[in-house]
């Protein structure tokens, strides 16, 4: 049986509009082979480089698509859990540094930090992981390499 991945609507979204961008990759590429394979011996250096390129293309495309085939979009909205899980919106509080930090807890697959945009956390990085289960009030401490960092969770909302 494969693995379900949970998703928020919003990542399932991202993850479509990713799989039309490699398509497009896709397209632009084997064009490029095309050219490649049509130019007289001297000229088709490329050719090979060009193949690759549609090769790693076409996986991305099936790791997209099998991604999306597993795929089940969560909903927090609504559940009356108080508890920081899988797509709940968290505010933290920096305890050494005062600073207040808003994110969302995603799958690793929608992790990211994208300037203008609330952070993604996935569930599998260090705060992440400390984060599930905890509600409103609690601290913890989380190892990031450089530092430990000491956090209060403020609110947790879907």
């Amino acid at each position: 049986m494969t693995q379900k991945i949970e998703l928020t609507q919003n990542g399932f979204e991202r993850l479509q509009r990713t799989l039309a961008h490699e398509y497009e990759r896709l397209d632009e590429a084997r064009r490029v082979v095309q050219e490649q394979m049509h130019a007289n011996e001297n000229e088709n250096l490329g050719l090979e480089a060009a193949q690759r390129e549609v090769m790693a293309i076409q996986g991305r495309i099936a790791e997209i698509e099998d991604s999306l085939a597993r795929a089940t979009i969560i909903e927090r909205a609504g559940n009356g859990d108080d508890r920081a899980a899988l797509g709940a919106v968290v505010t933290l509080l920096d305890v050494d540094t005062g600073r207040e930090l808003r994110l969302q807890l995603v799958n690793p697959l929608e992790a990211s930090a994208v300037a203008g945009e609330l952070p993604r956390v996935s569930t599998e990085s260090p705060v992440g992981r400390e984060l599930l289960g905890r509600r409103a009030g609690e601290t913890f401490t989380v190892n990031l390499g450089r530092r430990q960092a000491n956090y209060r969770l403020l609110s947790v909302s879907g």
